[in-house]
């Protein structure tokens, strides 16, 4: 299969993608947008359904893969730098994907974390080798999490101190599918929804940093037994991520989400979680950033939205597979 995306950037630091035919190696060219409007008809290995033989430019293959991803990812306050991290692997080891989404964790206001490098720093390293070992296939997610804190943890110098509680760390939302399963992880306060094919939305959810006892500071149960867990420098986090697999036919949507996007059901209150995957097929990511970004504008002083500030950074992946 072959893979053709086009990104498109903003002088804000607004990205977002749109893809794909796979299956024909023409570029995605703006008469084929009517189709991504679409059902789309679609033919994974190991799948069901139409398997049209048809010509390509080198030759005859036998499925046409029409899906739609879209990409966006905001800074809350350019021209400061973007603290997440997003990104999909198509295909994945030659087959289905791979999609990775992290919430670089905000430092304390004094800067201090033990490290020299800084939280961008910190996400691209983590999550690009997050995305390059899950699309290997090579082992289950959790253990490609593992192994992506050990080699970035590797990358820092001895100047980092690597025991710091606020060394730099993220939260993770990520999938993965091929045509027979769709694997999914979730580390802290970052979120990933399926969708079935009848419409109803799955959200996986961490939720232990919401359900920390109220008399307790948050910060003094992090990466703490009883209280919450990010990816930080300690490769044993990862077996604390919440984890599972469902049939891919199972799934006709999912949409991976940092808390900046996910304010618009758990701040806002616009709608459940089924709402909110509704609205970002049909707005894409980048409108549903666009009406967070409003609603947080309108209400700078955070007295009708309670929140730690008054934007944050906001990124999702939509994939219709």
């Amino acid at each position: 299969m072959s893979l053709h995306f086009g990104l498109f950037a903003t002088e804000s630091g607004c990205v977002s993608g749109l893809l794909v035919d796979l299956g024909s190696r023409r570029p995605m060219h703006a008469d084929f947008a009517p189709a991504l409007t679409r059902k789309s008809e679609h033919v994974l290995p190991g799948a069901t359904g139409p398997s049209p033989r048809r010509r390509g430019p080198r030759g005859p293959y036998r499925q046409t893969v029409i899906m739609r991803i879209e990409l966006a990812s905001e800074p809350a306050a350019p021209p400061a730098p973007n603290e997440d991290y997003a990104a999909v692997a198509l295909p994945a080891s030659g087959t289905g994907g791979a999609v990775v989404v992290l919430d670089g964790v905000t430092p304390p206001r004094d800067g201090d974390t033990g490290c020299v490098h800084g939280v961008p720093w910190f996400t691209a390293r983590l999550g690009g080798a997050f995305l390059e070992l899950a699309g290997a296939r090579e082992a289950p997610l959790a253990d490609c999490l593992a192994e992506a804190i050990r080699r970035t943890g590797a990358a820092h110098g001895p100047a980092c101190d690597l025991t710091h509680r606020r060394t730099p760390q993220a939260t993770v939302a990520a999938a993965r599918w091929d045509g027979e399963t769709v694997e999914h992880l979730v580390l802290c306060d970052a979120a990933l929804l399926l969708e079935r094919p009848d419409g109803a939305v799955r959200p996986v959810l961490d939720l232990r940093l919401s359900r920390l006892p109220r008399d307790r500071p948050a910060e003094e149960m992090r990466n703490r037994e009883g209280g919450f867990f990010t990816a930080a420098a300690d490769p044993e986090v990862a077996a604390r991520a919440v984890v599972g697999g469902v049939p891919r036919t199972e799934v006709a949507a999912l949409a991976a989400l940092t808390d900046g996007m996910t304010r618009w059901t758990e701040v806002l209150g616009f709608g459940d979680w089924a709402a909110l995957m509704q609205r970002v097929r049909k707005a894409g990511p980048r409108g549903v950033v666009a009406e967070v970004r409003a609603a947080e504008a309108a209400d700078a002083d955070r007295s009708r939205y309670r929140r730690g500030k008054v934007h944050d950074d906001a990124s999702a992946v939509l994939v219709e597979l």
